[in-house]
């Protein structure tokens, strides 16, 4: 009896360990397929906290005013950064975006090491 005890607690514990959930976006700003003017950040909201040297966005500029087909633009040049709550993904640009539709790629890790991406797209007036 004294064998079958230490088998059930040792498969307890083995079993015991924390649970990890991958970070989810729970809010965007812009938020997604908004039409918004003035944009010289982008917020992203997550549900836990994110390791800031893994975590990013990318922005590309997928159309403008005046060409309905071009390839889309890597826009570069701005910073990002994890906010002090360690939950909050902002990207700060250096001047407002100009005119046109942005798809914003973001990936996040969080405490479980697993990378997790999405976009975001939204229009500039």
């Amino acid at each position: 009896m004294h064998a079958f005890r230490l088998a059930a607690v040792a498969a307890v514990l083995a079993t015991a360990t924390p649970a990890f959930a991958h970070p989810k976006l729970l809010a965007s700003t812009p938020a997604p397929e908004a039409i918004v003017s003035n944009v010289t950040q982008a917020t992203l909201s997550f549900n836990e906290s994110l390791m800031a040297p893994l975590s990013g966005i990318d922005l590309a500029m997928t159309s403008m005013p005046g060409m309905a087909h071009h390839e889309p633009m890597k826009i570069s040049g701005f910073q990002t950064s994890v906010g002090a709550d360690g939950k909050t993904l902002t990207a700060t640009f250096p001047r407002p975006l100009p005119a046109g539709t942005y798809q914003l790629d973001w990936h996040a890790v969080a405490a479980d090491t697993h990378r997790v991406t999405g976009s975001v797209t939204f229009t500039v007036r």
